[in-house]
C-alpha cells in the first residue's frame, strides 16, 4: 500500500483533514506533516485578534497521522474490497498530551509517531509533533480501536 493509498482512504473530508503528507510509514511507526492554513475555521474565535491553532485539533492531527494512517497500513490486510462499505476508522481511546509550545496559522508540522502495541485491533502509539524549527510543540501517548463499517 503506497502513502497516497493509505492517505486516501482517510474517512475525513476535506475541511477536517489534517494530514497533507507521509514521507515514511512501516511496521513500527509513521512520519507525516501538515500545514495550517490561515483560512482555517478554527482561527476566527481561537483567539479573535491572536489566532491559536487549538490543542484538540493538534491532537487530531497528531491522531490522523500517528493512528489512523499507521491502522490503515497494519489493518490493509484486513480493509473490506467491496464498494459497499463506508471504510475504515480509528476510534480515539486515549490520549495523554502534554502541549509545550503554540501553533500558529501557516505553520508546517511534522508528527511522528512510533508503535507501542497493535493487538485485539487496538493501537497504542507514542507520538510527537514538531514545528519547522524541530521544536517539540507537543507529546504524549494515543490509542485508538479499529472499526470497519458496512453500510
Amino acid at each position: 500500500m503506497t502513502k497516497e493509498e493509505i492517505i486516501s482512504k482517510l474517512p475525513f473530508g476535506e475541511s477536517f483533514l489534517f494530514v497533507d503528507k507521509l514521507e515514511s510509514v512501516s511496521e513500527n511507526g509513521v512520519t507525516g506533516s501538515y500545514t495550517f492554513r490561515e483560512d482555517e475555521l478554527f482561527y476566527k474565535a481561537h483567539f479573535k485578534d491572536f489566532p491559536i491553532t487549538p490543542g484538540v485539533i493538534l491532537i487530531e492531527c497528531m491522531a490522523q497521522i500517528g493512528l489512523v494512517c499507521l491502522g490503515i497500513y497494519l489493518y490493509r490486510e484486513n480493509l473490506p474490497k467491496q464498494s459497499t462499505t463506508s471504510g475504515f476508522q480509528v476510534a480515539l481511546t486515549e490520549s495523554e498530551v502534554e502541549f509545550l509550545k503554540p501553533v500558529y496559522p501557516k505553520e508546517h508540522v511534522t508528527v511522528i509517531s512510533e508503535l507501542v502495541y497493535f493487538r485485539f485491533n487496538k493501537l497504542k502509539c507514542k507520538v510527537k509533533m514538531t514545528n519547522s524549527k524541530g521544536e517539540v510543540v507537543c507529546k504524549g501517548v494515543l490509542s485508538g480501536m479499529m472499526v470497519v463499517r458496512e453500510i
